[in-house]
Parts: C-alpha cells; sequence; structure tokens
C-alpha cells in the first residue's frame, strides 16, 4: 500500500528530490503566522497541522518502508523541521513537540487517540465518530476533548487497523473484530449501521500482566479465594468465569491460566486473540469471517471440534456465545478436564440458563434435562467476576456444581463478596468471606496431594475493603 493511500491526503508526490527552501519572512508569504509560543484556537492548530502534514506527505518518498517506524520518524522528523524553518514558523518548544507528535500519530500510528494508547491509566476508548472520544479511567467514563477531522479521518484509522490482520471493513461487511499488536481488542462499526459516523472501541491490554498478587492487592479477591482457585486450576477442574460486559472475565481468565503447569500442551480458541498465557507450549486458534464472496469463514465452533484433534490438554475457548457451548461441554466431559472458559451472566444461576440456551443454538433437539446432566457433569466451578457501581471489579462468588436434584442443577457458594456500605468517596465497602461450605471435590486435591489450610472454608475471619 502506498503512503498516499495509507494516509490519506495531499496530492501526489513529484519525482523530483525535496530541497529545503530559503527562509522567507512572514510579510513575504503573506500567510498569517501563529502566535509566538500559542497556537490561539484549536482550528489555528487543525488548519496548521493540515498544511504542514500535507507538505510532509509530498516530500516523503511515497514508497518509504512503513514496517520500520523508527525509520520512518526521523524521515519524517528531519522533513518536518524542514518545513517549519521554510515558512518560519515560531512555536515554542512545546507546541512544535506537540504538532510533530500529532502529524507523526496521523502518518504511522492511530491518530488522535494515539496518546490515550500510550497512558496506561486508560483501560478504555471510545470513539464515537469524528467529533465524541470517551475513554474509561479507573472504572469511570470521561469526555476528552480529541476529535477526528472527519468520517474518512476516522476510517483511514480503522484501515490501518484491520488491514494488517486481512479483515475488512465495508458497507457490505460494516461490523469487524479485530486486535491491535499489543492484544487490545477492537470492535469497529461503520455506516450505515453506526449512525453517529466510524465507531470504535478499544479495549486495552495492560503491558505489564497482572498477577493473582496484583488481584489480591486490588482487593478483587482475598488470599484464600486466590489459594483455592489455583488449587483448582491444578488439580484440573473444568471453570467457567462468568460476568458482565467489562467486569475483567478475560484478565481473570489469563490470571487463571498462570497456575496451569509449563509441561502442559494448551489450545486457546478465540474470536479475537486475547488472551496472553505465560507458557511455552500455547497453541492459539482464531476464528476467520466471511470473505467478499461469503465463503471461507471458521467458527468458534468449527475451531472447537477441530482441536479436540490437536492432542490438547487443556482447552480454553475465550469466549462461548453460540452453538461451541455444547461442543465445550462435551469435550469437559470426555477427558479433556481442566478446561476453562467465560461466558456473559449476572450469577452462577444465570450462567447455567445461559449455557442451556446457548447449548439449544448447536441446532441439537435435546431435552432439557439431558443439557442440565451435561452441565452438572462438565462443570466444577463457577467464578462470577462483577463490576461494581463505584468501578471497581471483584470475584463476588465462587460456587461449585454440586449435581443434580430431580431437574435442578445444583449449586453452592464457596465464598461470596457482601457490600456492607459505601465510603465517603463512594467507593463500595464489602467483605470477602468464606460460607462455611467445604466443597464435594477435596478429594480430588487430596489424592494430588494439594492441601490447603483447613480454615479456609469455615473461619470466621473476614477480608473487608
Amino acid at each position: 500500500m502506498s503512503l498516499l493511500k495509507r494516509i490519506g491526503g495531499g496530492v501526489p508526490a513529484t519525482t523530483e528530490p525535496a530541497v529545503p527552501r530559503t527562509p522567507v519572512r512572514p510579510e513575504a508569504t503573506g500567510r498569517l503566522q501563529p502566535p509566538v509560543g500559542a497556537f490561539g484556537t484549536d482550528d489555528t492548530f487543525r488548519e496548521l497541522r493540515s498544511r504542514v502534514q500535507d507538505r510532509l506527505i509530498n516530500e516523503l518518498n511515497p514508497q518509504i518502508d512503513l514496517s520500520n517506524p523508527a525509520k520512518v520518524r526521523k524521515q519524517v522528523e528531519e522533513i518536518f523541521n524542514a518545513i517549519l524553518d521554510s515558512e518560519s514558523i515560531v512555536l515554542s518548544r512545546t507546541e512544535r513537540q506537540r504538532l510533530f507528535e500529532s502529524i507523526t500519530a496521523d502518518i504511522i500510528g492511530l491518530g488522535p487517540i494515539e496518546p490515550l494508547l500510550a497512558d496506561e491509566d486508560v483501560s478504555e476508548i471510545m470513539v464515537n465518530g469524528p467529533k465524541q472520544v470517551y475513554i474509561e479511567k479507573k472504572g469511570k467514563l470521561i469526555k476528552t476533548d480529541i476529535t477526528f477531522t472527519d468520517d474518512d479521518h476516522v476510517m483511514r484509522i480503522i484501515d490501518r487497523i484491520v488491514a494488517p490482520l486481512g479483515r475488512r471493513v465495508d458497507e457490505s461487511s460494516p461490523m469487524v473484530d479485530a486486535r491491535l499488536k499489543d492484544g487490545s481488542r477492537v470492535n469497529v462499526v461503520i455506516r450505515p449501521l453506526a449512525l453517529n459516523g466510524p465507531t470504535i472501541t478499544i479495549r486495552k491490554f495492560r503491558k505489564d500482566k497482572l498477577t493473582v498478587q496484583d488481584l489480591v492487592r486490588f482487593g478483587s479477591m482475598s488470599q484464600d479465594m486466590a489459594d483455592f482457585l489455583a488449587a483448582c486450576v491444578q488439580a484440573r477442574l473444568n471453570i467457567v468465569v462468568a460476568g458482565g460486559t467489562g467486569s475483567g472475565k478475560t484478565t481473570l481468565l489469563n490470571v487463571l491460566s498462570s497456575f496451569i503447569p509449563e509441561d502442559e500442551r494448551i489450545i486457546t480458541v478465540e474470536n479475537a486473540a486475547e488472551l496472553q498465557l505465560r507458557q511455552d507450549h500455547v497453541v492459539t486458534l482464531e476464528s476467520r469471517p466471511p470473505n467478499v464472496e461469503g465463503k471461507g469463514e471458521v467458527t468458534i465452533r468449527d475451531l472447537v471440534i477441530n482441536c479436540l484433534r490437536m492432542r490438547p490438554e487443556r482447552i480454553i475457548v475465550g469466549e462461548c456465545r453460540g452453538g461451541e457451548t455444547l461442543d465445550m461441554l462435551q469435550a469437559m466431559n470426555t477427558g479433556h478436564d481442566g478446561s476453562m472458559t467465560t461466558i456473559h451472566a449476572n450469577t452462577p444461576r444465570d450462567a447455567v440458563s445461559r449455557i442451556e440456551t446457548m447449548c439449544l443454538m448447536a441446532g441439537m433437539d435435546l431435552p432439557a434435562r439431558a443439557i442440565r446432566e451435561q452441565i452438572a457433569s462438565a462443570i466444577h466451578v463457577f467464578v462470577q467476576q462483577s463490576r461494581l457501581k463505584d468501578g471497581s471489579r471483584k470475584v463476588t462468588q465462587i460456587t461449585e456444581v454440586a449435581g443434580m436434584e430431580g431437574d435442578v442443577v445444583v449449586l453452592q457458594d464457596i465464598f461470596v463478596f457482601e457490600q456492607t456500605g459505601i465510603d465517603e468517596k463512594g467507593k463500595i465497602v464489602g467483605q470477602l468471606r468464606p460460607t462455611g461450605v467445604r466443597p464435594r471435590f477435596l478429594e480430588k486435591f487430596e489424592a494430588l496431594n494439594i492441601f490447603l489450610p483447613p480454615t479456609i472454608f469455615g473461619s470466621s475471619e473476614r477480608f473487608s475493603f
């Protein structure tokens, strides 16, 4: 892809090499120069950026290798400085750097949202058309003053995200899931579905991977809960992480996967690869949408069925949202113990109902009792992850699947979070505590020489946050 096509803007570059122009006085150019030490209005900044960027693109070699950002950045900086000197544009050091970073982000980065990607405190970026950009910071939504020029500007950034993945977004395929180089998840919806204009939602991944001790320190779980979940993973219990959108299900799944021994073969199945497993022997599978002709689609269900032939010792499905749920249950019931997945549900009881419904989406005319028996025998533990009203994320329930009674799947809570109030800063105050119930699979722990403190399930000690 040529530089001009990728960036969008400017006129075709000439074949003659760029020659630095002799600086001239502002009076001779007839141009309005920005005041010394100030851009004035945002319109002034946008006009200046557009003018300098157009000249820069014209003078930059259209065949430059954009895969080497450091080299491109150096060349852009040289031409940028020459343009400012040739037009006698006087800026302070701060303004000069701001203008350079803005233009460079449009050429080799993701435009106006590039600074947001670099901000480690920003966990989510939401572009609602060209004139409205929101972020999530510490669990709270904040509107930024960042804007794009127009719809085409947003579309150029979208193309820059999806093109390297071999995906496309246009009127015939107006929705797409993608990911950034660092694994951050991206969802895109464009016109005619998105009436506000091209819409981008980026779920950022932390550069430093969270550990279980981080979650304990943040108050997301107690140390006893962490020890119990580690034992569940090491004992090869089948675990389902349930929770709402943005509650931290994938983060928790990453943390749980860190307890898997290094000598096991793990296969992950996802729509867009998000999981960041620390083990060496990991095979990552990603679904594929249909091509322009409507062919070549590979679904999550296809991948789950196929991975059973790949000698997996652990199967991790990023999220079950359809007919693949039935295949996942069957895998858990046929020797692939220790598997994990996530689903959208507000409580463990809701999770059972959701799994039952998704199994029916597989197109199999199964009686409800048969599906529930599959659930009761396949799943050992539900871990409920919740995002509370103050923006904090906590493990609010760890629940054992205790079998069947009649036609009902029996659940019993092992640990729960109880809210006791709200402090003066608006933070939710509560307690993570054991319920006193000893899970039925403790014998499995002991058979594998996994021993937990005898008070872990029945201690009266409370963990307050």
